[in-house]
Formats: structure tokens, C-alpha cells, sequence
């Protein structure tokens, strides 16, 4: 038997040369990571770890998610530089809140941006000028209270809102998004300035352009506005089509990466990799 080492002749690719976002998506999520990547040009590349959730979506449950967001985020590629960081859940965003969302994953990842839905969804409706807005939830009533109240206190006017009345996430991936697209049209008020659906896991995105010429109006996802935003965070400037009116806004230059602009530490013991 002959045995050999035998080496790459040519250097090591660059793995996501123009960024390496980092996901914690919930056990149960059947969509939120497939979607986003729809959302990414070549050269951005997501990399996912979950954390364990349990239904129904409580606003309980959804809070009891938040001691396992550390080790999940821990997870996402130990030791290698990323440059965003997401945590993919809309609902549990405002069970846990967005401060302490932050906290948790810097444990793990101290100096990396972190966005989510929530806040990526906010930032989107402001920079399409929005003021009034309408929802759009698979959640049940109490937490579409809790959604309305979050948008009010950010300076939104909420006109409506409506809910599918799931209480299983695992579930509401299975609605059509030809569903979702007449639910918009029917949840949307007329004197909206746009319409915000919630979920990372409804296939939203899928529809996005078809609800936006019925309506004649932005809208904005729980994906859509985390895909956008962290693009945004990463400094991307490239253009994104078929997804809405929110990717043909231009670029801020106040959202370009924190982490590439700002040389923020990396991780201890990181690999630039």
C-alpha cells in the first residue's frame, strides 16, 4: 500500500468573500434559512445554528427561548469571524426584547452587529418614509397586541392589524403564498402607507412583488427586512430584484458595516478565515 499527503496547489478559497452572517433560527423553523438565502447575492453566505422553542407561541414560551440563545449563537462556525449576527424570530423579539436579544448573542459574539426581524421590519418601514402602517401576522390576538404596541412606540401610527391565528410555528410555513398575498390585501387599510407582514416563517417573500402592484404600496417581511438590513450592516450596495420596493432604496452610508468600517474586535481567538 502506498501512502501519500498530498497538498491544494492553488491558495484556499475565500468562503463568502463579501460577508458571513450568522443566524440562530428556531428548532422548528422550516423556511426562515432557505428564504434568506433567496435574499443574498453570491458572495454573502449564511450560516445557522437553532435554539429550542416550544409551542404553542405564548408569549411565554417565546420568552423562554432566551437562555438558550448564547450556545446557539456559540455554535455558528466557533472560531471563525462573522459580521452579522441574526436572531430569526419576529415574535420572540418582543417576548424577550430586542436590548436583551443583543446582550445574549454578544456574549457569544462580542463586537458583531446584531439585527432582527423586529428591528430590521422598523428600520425598513422608516426608510420607505412609512408613518401609518398596517400588519400582518400568522399570531393570535394577544401577541398581535404586542406587535402594534412595539410600532406605536417607535413612532408608527398602526391603523389595523390582523392575525391567522396560529399557536404552532411549525404550521404556519404551510400557508400558500397565494394565501398570504389575498390575507394582505384584505388585512391592508386603505390609508396605509405600507403594510408590514410578520414571520420569518410565512413564505412572504414569495409574494412580496404581487402584494406590492395589488396594493400599489411598499411592503415590508420579517425576512425581506432582515436580509435588507443585514446587507445594510454589511456595507453591500449591489442591487436586489423582485423583492420589493424596500431594496431599491438607496444605501445610508451611516448603516454601512460597523464591523468592516469600524474595525470592532472580532471574536477572542477568532480566525480570519
Amino acid at each position: 500500500m502506498i501512502s501519500q499527503l498530498l497538498e491544494p496547489s492553488r491558495p484556499l478559497d475565500d468562503i463568502a468573500p463579501l460577508g458571513r452572517i450568522g443566524l440562530v433560527a428556531l428548532s422548528t423553523d422550516f423556511n426562515s434559512e432557505q428564504d434568506l438565502r433567496r435574499f443574498y447575492p453570491a458572495g454573502v453566505e449564511l450560516f445557522t445554528s437553532r435554539v429550542a422553542n416550544h409551542n404553542p407561541m405564548t408569549l411565554e414560551n417565546l420568552r423562554a427561548m432566551a437562555p438558550g440563545i448564547t450556545g446557539a449563537a456559540e455554535l455558528i462556525l466557533p472560531g471563525i469571524k462573522l459580521d452579522v449576527m441574526v436572531y430569526g424570530c419576529t415574535a420572540g423579539t418582543l417576548a424577550i426584547g430586542q436590548d436583551r436579544i443583543e446582550d445574549l448573542i454578544r456574549l457569544a459574539r462580542p463586537g458583531v452587529p446584531v439585527t432582527t426581524p423586529l428591528q430590521a421590519g422598523i428600520e425598513g418601514c422608516r426608510a420607505l418614509g412609512a408613518s401609518r402602517i398596517s400588519l400582518l401576522t400568522p399570531y393570535t390576538e394577544d401577541v398581535n397586541l404586542q406587535l402594534a404596541d412595539q410600532f406605536t412606540a417607535r413612532g408608527f401610527e398602526v391603523l389595523s392589524v390582523a392575525g391567522l391565528g396560529f399557536t404552532d410555528d411549525r404550521l404556519v410555513t404551510g400557508v400558500s403564498p397565494l394565501d398570504i398575498a389575498d390575507a394582505a390585501v384584505a388585512a391592508c387599510d386603505p390609508l396605509a402607507d405600507l403594510l408590514f407582514i410578520s414571520c420569518t416563517a410565512l413564505r412572504a417573500s414569495l409574494a412580496i412583488e404581487a402584494i406590492e402592484t395589488r396594493l400599489g404600496k411598499p411592503v415590508v417581511s420579517s425576512n425581506q427586512a432582515i436580509a435588507w438590513h443585514s446587507l445594510r450592516l454589511l456595507g453591500y450596495t449591489g442591487r436586489i430584484e423582485h423583492f420589493g420596493r424596500l431594496f431599491e432604496q438607496p444605501a445610508d452610508d451611516s448603516s454601512a458595516s460597523l464591523a468592516h468600517l469600524m474595525k470592532l474586535p472580532t471574536d477572542p481567538g477568532a480566525s480570519p478565515a
